[in-house]
């Protein structure tokens, strides 16, 4: 290096022109930010997302590739987390389209009543394993019975009983009014009422 080349060189670094941008070194921060808060949701909410693509999906692979979907479009979107009011709300609204797709596509695995594995969707504080398994059955004959119901009165059933939202919750996922959710769990609460009982009946 010449002499006029040394002195330009160490011209611009003292002018800044050759240090790392600190817009580079911002990104890299946020970034790491959003990975942290995308690794937390991951955290908190995997198990609930899996209750509500089992719940519709019945089947067990299928409802991991559906939660593993909703956190691929997470990452996607990561810019818009901090927009969002209610994250469990969000996400639940992410995989429940995912899983609607899927189920109208057709393409997923024989659906299963296996009790090994409806225990993995029900809380499990203070429940024996006994006790544990009597609800797993319990739960998978309920949800044959939820089945038979019309789409609109399964679909609000299924997020308020399973997935435990409220109205105003549901008619978010939804995209539907909470006076329609209201009047929709009131139909299939009493529709439930009537196939529990001839089932019931016919023991």
């Amino acid at each position: 290096m010449s002499a006029s080349q040394a002195i330009f060189a160490s011209q611009a670094i003292t002018a800044g022109w050759m240090e790392i941008p600190t817009s580079a070194v911002d990104e890299e921060a946020r970034r790491r930010a959003e990975d942290a808060a995308i690794a937390a949701l991951v955290d908190q909410y995997a198990g609930a997302l899996y209750r509500v693509a089992y719940s519709v999906l019945r089947n067990p692979s299928d409802a991991e590739d559906a939660v593993q979907e909703a956190f691929v479009r997470v990452l996607r979107h990561r810019q818009t987390l901090a927009e969002v009011r209610d994250q469990r709300v969000w996400l639940i609204r992410i995989v429940w389209n995912i899983v609607l797709d899927r189920k109208r596509r057709a393409k997923t695995r024989p659906e299963t009543d296996d009790v090994s594995e409806l225990t993995r969707v029900l809380p499990a504080k203070g429940l024996s394993a006994e006790e544990l398994a009597a609800a797993a059955e319990h739960h998978a004959h309920v949800l044959g019975c939820v089945n038979q119901l019309p789409a609109k009165e399964r679909e609000v059933l299924l997020l308020s009983a399973f997935d435990e939202l409220t109205s105003v919750e549901i008619a978010a996922v939804l995209g539907i009014s909470e006076s329609s959710v209201r009047s929709r769990l009131f139909r299939a609460r009493n529709l439930m009422a009537e196939l529990l009982d001839h089932e019931r009946s016919l023991r």
